[in-house]
């Protein structure tokens, strides 16, 4: 399977394209502003207080700056920009900020809308400066795409050791790289990692149902009885946010229906190796990723949500693999429209079965916790050989230097994002350096 890139992504959008993408943005903020739902997991929580006068809307807006600028420069535009393909993290995260930023209703969806512009007409005027320059950064970061596709596959193997010890880890270790060079041999066309992926998933999910089945089973068989407790307070408030979401049904269908359009025509990816793959124009693995994916969100997205009364801006984000795979917009808007309904109207049934999985509540965190693991290896890693492909020993002086300084100085830049962010500034000082005669750029 081919890991490289054409030179030069593009991001120059069809008119379709653009207002797509305005219009999601002015959407999303306009949903932010009601604090109905967010894109950041970590903002989530902090939704409660807001939504209950508890808190201020400068103070919220202040929490979602601190915990998403990191992403929206150092990962979502460095990502946009060397794959030619848009992330939530650059089209979601600052419409949270800017939706609890704006003071009323009103405002909210002209601040979102404007910043859709501003990704759809100022990004591929960046794209064009950054590829005329000497030392094309934006080229030597599609090096990236190598380490994060294949090293990415392994996430379910660190999840299945975490959880379920070393002895299943190590099965799952072997059965996923026969299965990836098996692949590699036999479809050579296809996402090495996706077979290897499935099944690894599959593995994780199908121990951990075992293990709570046979823990029902001991405790019917010692005689503990299920207590449930009428008046328990998480109870009344997961029930009041399942209500207070499920009145805004409607506007949440066309959140859905947009989010899947968006999927659709391709100039979106939900995830890190995910862009990669749509930029390659292998819709149906990319698919793939997303959905394996999902087992490691549904758990966290409907328990904050229950508890925040907030939802997700990509709900349990099946909106994403559904929308890559949709033959056009119009059925893409049908059915994400009808995903997101039966995702709001499930939350409380979807909260209750997860209060009886514990295991599968636990493999979801280990699922989550296994994506950051291996994408903060594969993103550290790809960054030094971009470093390496735009100024050989220099670049990764520079890159690796300022990754290391981040990390001295208490990490300014959240880790996921520093090494991206590192190749940007590092070709930028590359090419001050080439201009200043003191740096001859890399023979590509």
């Amino acid at each position: 399977m081919s890991t490289t890139l054409a030179a030069g992504a593009s991001l120059d959008f069809t008119l379709a394209q653009q207002l797509t993408v305005i219009a999601l943005c002015a959407l999303t903020a306009y949903i932010s502003h009601m604090a109905l739902a967010v894109f950041n997991d970590g903002v989530r929580p902090f939704m409660l207080d807001f939504i209950q006068g508890r808190t201020t809307r400068s103070a919220t807006t202040a929490v979602s700056f601190g915990l998403s600028a990191g992403f929206i420069f150092g990962l979502g535009a460095p990502m946009a920009l060397s794959t030619g393909v848009l992330n939530p993290w650059l089209v979601f995260l600052p419409t949270d900020i800017l939706g609890m930023l704006a003071p009323k209703k009103w405002l909210a969806p002209i601040l979102g809308g404007a910043w859709g512009a501003v990704v759809v007409f100022g990004l591929n005027g960046a794209n064009n400066v950054a590829h005329d320059l000497p030392v094309d950064f934006l080229t030597a970061m599609q090096q990236m795409s190598t380490p994060i596709l294949f090293l990415f596959s392994l996430f379910p193997v660190l999840a299945i050791t975490k959880q379920f010890g070393r002895k299943w880890g190590g099965i799952a270790g072997v059965l996923e790289l026969a299965l990836v060079v098996m692949t590699m041999k036999l479809w050579p066309n296809m996402f090495a990692g996706a077979l290897a992926m499935a099944v690894g998933v599959l593995m994780l999910i199908g121990l951990a149902v075992a293990k709570d089945v046979r823990q029902r089973r001991t405790d019917r068989a010692a005689g503990v009885e299920e207590v449930v407790l009428e008046d328990d307070p998480m109870a009344s408030l997961f029930s009041a946010s399942a209500a207070r979401l499920r009145r805004y049904l409607p506007l949440f269908m066309v959140l859905g229906a947009g989010v899947c359009v968006l999927a659709q025509m391709h100039i979106f990816g939900g995830g890190e190796a995910t862009s990669f793959l749509i930029a390659k124009g292998q819709y149906s693995e990319a698919a793939q990723v997303d959905f394996y994916r999902v087992f490691g969100f549904i758990p966290l997205i409907a328990t904050t949500a229950l508890a925040s009364g907030a939802y997700g801006i990509a709900g349990f984000t099946l909106v994403y693999p559904i929308g890559y795979l949709m033959p056009n917009p119009f059925l893409a808007a049908v059915v994400g429209a009808l995903v997101f309904a039966a995702e709001v109207l499930a939350l409380s049934w979807i909260g209750r079965v997860l209060g009886k999985l514990p295991s599968v509540r636990d493999s979801s965190e280990h699922l989550r916790s296994a994506i950051g693991d291996t994408l903060q290896l594969a993103i550290l890693f790809g960054s030094l050989m971009a470093a390496n492909a735009m100024g050989g020993g220099l670049g990764i002086l520079v890159v690796g230097g300022l990754y290391l300084l981040n990390e001295a100085m208490g990490r300014p830049v959240v880790k996921m994002a520093a090494a991206p962010a590192a190749v940007i500034v590092g070709g930028i000082l590359l090419n001050v350096l080439y201009w200043l005669d003191l740096f001859t750029p890399v023979k590509g």
